[in-house]
């Protein structure tokens, strides 16, 4: 049995697409240019997308400031309709938390204001700009 590695490239229309959604939703906290985005190739994650925060202890040891990459993967997310596409990009943007840290937030499922709420008042302001 052979397996691939996965490969990655830049996304600069994924990068686009985040910042038009942070255009349209209240999400003042994430910096825009300290989010990058790519395309993944081969992988076996059943994820469509996956955010991958650049923690404190890196931040430190490389003197670099807290940032995030998206990662979309090719062979799950290219093929959805565009409003479903929104919807993953703007699930992951739900990951990064107010202080903008590097760290990432985990999902929960209680309440308003939990992960998943926050994510539905997010769908339902872009569904609304549209």
């Amino acid at each position: 049995m052979t397996s691939s590695k996965p490969e990655w490239e830049d996304a600069p229309d994924i990068s686009e697409r985040i910042k038009y959604l942070l255009s349209v939703v209240d999400m003042p906290w994430v910096i825009k240019s300290r989010v990058f985005c790519f395309r993944s190739y081969q992988s076996s994650a059943r994820a469509y997308a996956r955010i991958w925060g650049f923690n404190k202890v890196w931040q430190l040891a490389l003197d670099q400031d807290p940032a995030y990459v998206i990662e979309v993967l090719s062979e799950k997310y290219d093929g959805l309709p565009k409003h479903k596409q929104d919807e993953v990009l703007l699930h992951e943007l739900c990951h990064i938390p107010k202080t903008f840290s590097g760290a990432l937030l985990p999902h929960t499922h209680k309440g308003h204001g939990s992960f998943h709420g926050k994510l539905r008042q997010l769908v339902s302001a872009y569904k609304k700009s549209r």
